[in-house]
């Protein structure tokens, strides 16, 4: 999996975790345990009735909503990720 977020370093990415937690934001770095994103957008979807989808593509097509300016996610929570831009209308 390591590799694979390497070939997004500086883009903005979509995370989505083992949580309810999804992180949108700008890929900076990935060690052997975490992935570093910065102007992130922590988004606890638990506390919201939007779904991640619908969440993530208004995302896209407002704007990251950072509210941090860098996250550091545990590599074992990952259980996907994809370019913003690779997001669907549906």
């Amino acid at each position: 999996m390591k590799r694979d977020l390497e070939e997004y370093l500086n883009k903005k990415i979509v995370i989505d975790s083992t949580a309810s937690w999804i992180y949108i934001g700008i890929l900076e770095r990935v060690t052997d345990h975490c992935v570093v994103l910065s102007d992130v957008d922590a988004h606890d979807n638990a506390d919201t009735a939007t779904s991640k989808e619908i969440y993530v593509f208004e995302s896209k097509t407002t704007g990251i909503k950072s509210n941090r300016k860098t996250v550091h996610i545990n590599l074992l929570h990952v259980v996907s990720f994809s370019l913003l831009e690779d997001v669907k209308e549906f």
